[in-house]
């Protein structure tokens, strides 16, 4: 699919009347990795051009024949609010360069303009165009309920509503060039995440996934960039990296919280200067691809603690989303389940079997550590097991092994603690106990007996024995 237009496709328009400079100036944008780039001498074909089609960024000199630069910034701002303009002039003058930025410019060149302030301008203000587009398409997109591309997602089996506001902010973020943090839970679907914002952002080139986790600073550096030939020994040819395959599309830097403090300082650079060294190579290397990374890690913990650069956390954190586990969505599990025992019983060459209401209210009651990924496993080895019939909640029962809370259980040193915060006053009776602990069982399984059963580590019946014994009791009381 063809997500919507990305600003950073649109070209940079260079006005001037010195053919001279606008060659040179075309020049050092385009080996910075500007490619598009347009350029005009005459200042009164600009509004018509405008007019015609969409343009980036506009780079005008303030002195022209026909329309001064000045006035032409006056026209621009005023049609075109949106779009960042850049003034360049041989005259260092503060009164001048502040009526331009209050006029509408974003900055103010000084000829000669040196190589790097012209590229750090630009890019800059390809930045700023960006923002205020997805600003915009936020506000739209948040203003909406339903989805403009729902294709995209086709991956994604959910209707929380919590997924479809991500959902919303994707399409938003999409066409951006800049960076996206995706941070969640194992097994919550970040790499499903980065396939779709791929999907809508319309990129030519591929999406290519990198699991960073592991990699030593040599071996991401071969990975990613690749190496000259005579890199070290044994690299007896040029090795293209990940991020030349990947062209113009979108880098997936899986486990991102787990890289090494020198590849981060690589990877910064790859996002501030869209640069990179291959082993081994003297000359630097351009990119336009876009960078999308996802931790389970707490990152922010990890900056503080000082194993995650600062400075990169930030340029990452453009634009980030955090994905809820499964157990603050049990509303799609019902969606869940039945897309995997279909995909398990297409994948085991067998019939779907009837999924019986008890093994959903059985679920409801485990907090998944292991999230969508989690369940699909206890799905396959439960269609595994099938033999016939109604599909049986006895593997599922095993899995879960009455461990229903996401933290790991208390040990047997950490018992009497817990004992005397649950009950620092004074100590139920056994009988009060196992009542509070029914009720609690119930409650988890909805009612569901066999599910409630099952979460007390007893038999059905025996549940049944201590519910009706507790029933005559109550009846005996009353009479």
């Amino acid at each position: 699919m063809t997500g919507a237009p990305s600003t950073a496709n649109l070209p940079v328009l260079l006005v001037d009347d010195e053919a001279q400079l606008l060659h040179s100036a075309s020049v050092v944008l385009r080996s910075s990795g500007i490619t598009a780039v347009q350029t005009l001498e005459d200042s009164r074909q600009v509004m018509p051009l405008l007019a015609r089609e969409p343009i980036g960024v506009l780079v005008l000199d303030l002195s022209m024949p026909h329309i001064s630069g000045q006035a032409l910034l006056e026209q621009v701002a005023t049609t075109y609010p949106d779009l960042p303009i850049i003034l360049m002039t041989a005259t260092n003058d503060l009164d001048t360069a502040v009526q331009c930025m209050q006029a509408g410019a974003i900055d103010y060149l000084v000829k000669p303009v040196e190589k790097n302030r012209l590229v750090s301008s630009v890019k800059r203000a390809m930045e700023i165009r960006a923002l205020r587009a997805e600003l915009l398409s936020l506000k739209e997109r948040f203003l909406a309920d339903t989805l403009r591309h729902p294709e995209a997602f086709a991956e994604i089996v959910t209707q929380s509503k919590a997924m479809q506001a991500i959902f919303r902010y994707l399409e938003a973020i999409g066409p951006s060039p800049q960076p996206v943090l995706i941070t969640g839970e194992t097994g919550t679907g970040k790499e499903l995440i980065a396939r779709a914002l791929h999907r809508l952002s319309g990129r030519a080139g591929e999406l290519v996934s990198v699991n960073v986790a592991g990699l030593d600073d040599t071996m991401f550096s071969d990975t990613l960039f690749g190496h000259a030939k005579g890199a070290y020994t044994g690299a007896d040819r040029v090795r293209e990296g990940l991020i030349n395959s990947a062209g113009e599309g979108t880098l997936f830097l899986d486990e991102i919280g787990d890289l090494a403090t020198a590849s981060q300082v690589k990877l910064l650079r790859l996002l501030q200067d869209g640069s990179y060294y291959p082993l081994g190579a003297d000359r630097p290397r351009e990119s336009r691809a876009r960078v999308v990374v996802a931790t389970n890690c707490d990152v922010l913990k990890a900056v503080a603690a000082g194993t995650f650069r600062r400075d990169l956390y930030y340029r990452l954190h453009t634009h980030h989303l955090q994905l809820p586990p499964l157990r603050a969505r049990l509303e799609d599990l019902p969606l869940i389940v039945n897309h995997f025992v279909d995909k398990a019983a297409q994948a085991l060459n067998k019939t779907a079997p009837p999924i019986p209401v008890a093994l959903y209210q059985l679920l409801k009651t485990y907090a998944f550590p292991g999230n969508v990924r989690e369940l699909e496993g206890m799905v396959f080895d439960a269609i595994a097991r099938h033999e016939g019939g109604t599909l049986s909640l006895q593997s599922f029962r095993s899995m879960i092994s009455g461990d229903s809370e996401f933290e790991d259980s208390a040990t047997p040193d950490a018992a009497p603690a817990t004992i005397t915060a649950c009950f620092p006053q004074q100590l139920p009776t056994l009988d009060q106990a196992e009542q509070a602990l029914i009720e609690e069982a119930l409650r988890r399984a909805d009612s569901n007996q066999g599910v409630a059963a099952s979460l007390l580590g007893i038999s059905r019946q025996a549940l049944n024995k201590r519910l009706a014994r507790r029933r005559d009791s109550r009846a005996i009381e009353e009479e």
